[in-house]
């Protein structure tokens, strides 16, 4: 081509960033940028093999403003971890529970919770939490201070509604909602680690089955309250035995007494 007619090449720049102080919205997208880069390097690379210069080039940042806000790479490894497991939403945007339906919502909730315990991308994470356990107990840990988790804290509200009408009885209403938690999603997390997914029936059969043990074992408290306040009060309790009737009564006297020799 003739070096006359040859037209001038653009050349777009990226955009730069503004100088001076970063704005509120500004230093949210960056730290978002960070915690998405690092998180991928850890979860490709582990603990040990990524770098702070690795995050820093990821998030397109200089190391100096990585370190301005992550001190060490332990700080952010514990920050991004913490920060992962927040940005899942455990249900769907349309999830919707009655509450007044103790079994119903029990079900539907512990559904939810095990979509989310076998979600690809929580199991990727928890893989990587296991793996440094040792090095980050706190991650695994539960701490009294930890506030408790959306889907706890409505097993908590749904425990609670149904006590205060009296249908059932629970004691400690955060530790049965951790139990019932635990039943429903605690195996099919471990499956899914190890790649395995059980049959949409089967899980089916094993969330009903753990619905069934909390319902009868709280309702089954809920029917005992009453003989247990009236033991407590000394007022005979309302299940006691019947008294014995009058033929029975007749029947004991009128037998004979029987009396045993020693040989």
């Amino acid at each position: 081509m003739d070096q006359a007619r040859r037209q001038p090449i653009l050349k777009v720049q990226e955009p730069r960033r503004r100088l001076g102080r970063p704005t509120r919205d500004e230093s949210a997208e960056l730290e978002l940028e960070i915690r998405r880069s690092a998180l991928e390097l850890f979860l490709e690379q582990g603990f040990d093999a990524t770098t702070m210069d690795a995050v820093a080039r990821a998030a397109g940042i200089t190391r100096r403003t990585l370190y301005g806000r992550h001190p060490d790479k332990t700080a952010l490894f514990v920050d991004v971890i913490t920060w992962a497991r927040t940005r899942h939403p455990w249900v769907a945007t349309d999830f919707a529970v009655d509450l007044s339906d103790l079994r119903g919502a029990l079900t539907s909730i512990a559904e939810a919770a095990v979509a989310r315990a076998v979600d690809p991308e929580v199991v990727r994470l928890d893989r990587l939490v296991i793996n440094e356990w040792g090095r980050f107990p706190d991650l695994v840990m539960f701490r009294p201070s930890t506030p408790l988790s959306p889907r706890t804290q409505l097993v908590v509200e749904l425990l609670e509604r149904h006590q205060n009408i009296g249908a059932i009885v629970v004691d400690d209403a955060e530790i049965a909602a951790e139990q019932f938690l635990a039943m429903v999603a605690m195996m099919p997390a471990r499956l899914a680690a190890v790649g395995v997914r059980r049959s949409q029936e089967e899980e089916g059969r094993h969330i009903d089955h753990a619905v069934n043990i909390i319902v009868r074992g709280l309702q089954a408290g809920a029917a005992a309250k009453p003989d247990a306040e009236a033991r407590a009060s000394g007022r005979r309790p309302l299940r006691s035995r019947p008294p014995a009737t009058p033929a029975t009564a007749v029947t004991t006297a009128a037998a004979p007494d029987v009396t045993v020799q020693q040989a």
